[in-house]
């Protein structure tokens, strides 16, 4: 079925607006105060006006099928509306109503109703159901059934969330970002986000994309939204909410406990180049700077301040971030030097005391000096006062030899406040309109800023994501065949063999060699069952171990030695992102340690080296003060054949996991395996 154009529902020339209440009132009295030039019709069965305007009796009464329609009325009337639109020929509606799918749980019907509201869409473009709709704030549309503090603008990023009450949230800003788009897709039944983004996208009004992410249904529209995004220059920034519940095999494996769906969404977002963050400031902060400046060259700036307090703020303030402040060169120093005088402790950031506050020649001579050099951006710390009882004039001198400071270094700058409240809206409205960012309160700031410098690196475009199949019934491999299963696969695994009484232990014993381990086989989590005997040398402590352990068979395998490092080595399918795959600290501490990093499937050998480099234990790989490195290659080497095992099993490989892939000088060795297929027997 082919859906209809998103144009007509984002630009429309003709709105209908279909229901008598209060929120129908508002989308009409919102399209005339954001200046809505086009026709707008309210649809009403009874009503012979609706707040001055000439209401229509139906659809079918209407002058021409509406560009844009917004249904204001309950779920059972908003189904029967729906397949009236769409056999109008109608562009596109918003459903306000709940009670569909997100309601299932308390009405029982709701994922019925929705297959109703499908159908009777077809093509036509629905937002929603449980959906504010959308504001265009470049052409004059309001689809929106509340007041909103959004003003209109010439450019300016487009924020998408599936929350209304936050989109209506988001709109109430005084932070000066502008605001091109504002659209709540409530639960997505038709419509998803990357739909929206991508028609968004291709507006060169819009400067950049914010998502606000409680879900992803379809990852390869995503994946194609996000690229589109890369190749048109326009960044994207999310804020990912509501961790999913775990994997089914949570008290199977240590890799479940550490993935699931909350580490796929980061490591989907990270592989697709769109910057993360954790709260709404941030998310705005972040949104108002790539709106300003784009990505950034480089994580290298200068901080410039009057108080000393502030730069040393700023300083341990940026130890959470990967920001770098370089240090002064000569030139710049003897630059400095020559405005500031010899009193003046030469610093970045640099604390530029208050000998040239009301001088603008001499602040913007000490901020240029600064921004010479390899500079991704420059900021200058400044709380405004306030306006009703305080006189910006001195203020204002610096505000000035900023701007100039941007027009003659030609590097971007920032004003920064050390508290949000004190970066007035008209301050921030000057500064967007002269090319400087206004970044409120300096964490969120320095948040803002390492995500622009991160999005400003070069990356490598990813192939396309390895999707899982269905979810379903599973079973677990036992050790010795999940083992035999990877290694076709090119795992080295320890040499082994199995037995299922003490005496078939300790002849196999003699057949592996000393020194050797014992496992009970069928045990999960073998330490804590006491089902594992390490180091053993000779056959009487291989007959003893045996005949302690309470199991129906054994294996029996050498004893890796010279370990480095223990690793895990998991793979968890995520239906939401795909195969994730978890690389990090193993062994029995895994969950103490939390030492882990998350990737997507598929990977090459250099994003694998770049995920070992992000572990706290990687000074330990690359042999710590003077012990021996791990076999890094080697590691490598055991993600790929792991990924080729799943890749060929791509269609029932729920889990794998390796734990502990014990890393030696010369090799990476699966000691531990475990697989859970979907069970089609």
């Amino acid at each position: 079925m082919r859906m209809g154009d998103l144009q007509r529902l984002f630009r429309p020339r003709t709105i209908a607006v279909i229901g008598g209440g209060a929120w129908c009132t508002n989308v009409i009295r919102e399209c005339r105060r954001i200046g809505f030039d086009g026709a707008v019709w309210p649809v009403h069965p009874t009503r012979h006006e609706i707040d001055g305007l000439l209401a229509y009796r139906s659809v079918e009464a209407l002058p021409s099928p509406p560009d844009a329609s917004f249904l204001g009325i309950n779920r059972e009337a908003t189904i029967e509306v729906v397949r009236s639109l769409r056999l109008s020929g109608a562009g596109g509606a918003i459903c306000f109503a709940s009670g569909f799918r997100e309601a299932e749980a308390e009405l029982g019907d709701g994922g019925d109703m929705q297959e109703s509201l499908l159908e009777a869409a077809g093509g036509l473009r629905v937002l929603g159901p449980n959906c504010y709709g959308l504001l265009n704030l470049l052409d004059g549309v309001a689809l929106w059934p509340d007041q909103h503090g959004a003003r209109r603008t010439g450019r300016g990023v487009a924020v998408i969330t599936q929350s209304s009450n936050m989109a209506l949230n988001l709109t109430m800003q005084t932070r000066g970002l502008p605001l091109a788009y504002v659209v709540a897709g409530g639960n997505q039944a038709q419509t998803d986000q990357a739909e929206v983004a991508s028609m968004l996208l291709e507006d060169e009004r819009v400067t950049a994309l914010g998502l606000h992410v409680e879900g992803i249904g379809n990852v390869h529209r995503f994946e194609a939204m996000a690229r589109r995004a890369h190749s048109l220059g326009k960044s994207i920034v999310a804020l990912k909410v509501g961790a999913s519940e775990q994997a089914q095999a949570g008290t199977v494996s240590h890799t479940a406990s550490l993935a699931g769906s909350a580490a796929g969404a980061r490591a989907l977002l990270a592989r697709l180049g769109i910057g993360q963050v954790e709260s709404l400031p941030v998310f705005l902060e972040t949104l108002k700077l790539l709106h300003v400046t784009g990505p950034l060259d480089s994580n290298r700036i200068a901080s410039m301040s009057c108080s000393g307090g502030e730069a040393s703020l700023v300083a341990d303030t940026a130890l959470s971030t990967g920001l770098e402040f370089p240090p002064l060169s000569e030139r710049q120093r003897a630059d400095l030097a020559t405005v500031l005088g010899h009193k003046v402790a030469l610093a970045n950031p640099l604390d530029y005391h208050t000998y040239i506050w009301r001088d603008g020649p001499a602040l913007t001579g000490c901020f240029t000096a600064m921004m010479q050099g390899d500079l991704g951006l420059g900021m200058v710390i400044l709380d405004m006062p306030h306006a009703d009882r305080c006189d910006r004039t001195e203020w204002d001198s610096v505000l000035e030899a900023v701007e100039t400071t941007r027009e003659v270094a030609r590097v971007p700058m920032a004003i920064v406040s050390t508290l949000p409240e004190n970066m007035p809206e008209d301050v921030s409205d000057r500064l967007v309109a002269n090319g400087v960012a206004p970044l409120a309160g300096i964490p969120e700031a320095l948040a803002a800023i390492d995500i622009a410098a991160q999005l400003g690196r070069p990356r490598p475009e990813s192939p396309p994501l390895l999707l899982p199949g269905p979810e379903g019934r599973s079973r677990v491999l036992a050790e010795a065949e999940a083992k035999s299963a990877l290694a076709v696969h090119g795992l080295d695994v320890p040499r082994g063999a199995h037995a299922v009484s003490p005496e078939e232990a300790v002849a196999a014993a003699e057949q592996v060699g000393f020194p050797l381990v014992l496992k009970g086989e069928g045990t999960a989590h073998k330490t804590e069952a006491g089902a594992i005997a390490l180091d053993l040398h000779d056959p009487a402590a291989v007959g003893d171990e045996a005949r302690r352990m309470k199991t129906d068979g054994y294996l029996v395998e050498e004893m890796v030695t010279g370990t480095v490092a223990e690793l895990l080595l998991g793979v968890i399918a995520d239906p939401a992102h795909g195969f994730v795959l978890t690389l990090g600290a193993g062994g029995t501490m895994t969950e103490i340690l939390e030492d882990v990093t998350s990737l997507l499937l598929p990977v090459t050998e250099d994003d694998i080296h770049a995920a070992l480099g992000r572990l706290r234990i990687a000074s330990v790989l690359s042999g710590y003060r003077g012990a021996a490195a791990a076999d890094c290659s080697g590691i490598a080497s055991a993600v790929l054949a792991v990924q080729d095992y799943v890749t060929a099993n791509a269609e029932t490989v729920l889990e794998v996991e390796v734990n502990p892939l014990i890393a030696t000088s010369t090799r990476a060795v699966a000691v531990d395996a475990l697989i859970r297929l979907r069970d089609e027997r």
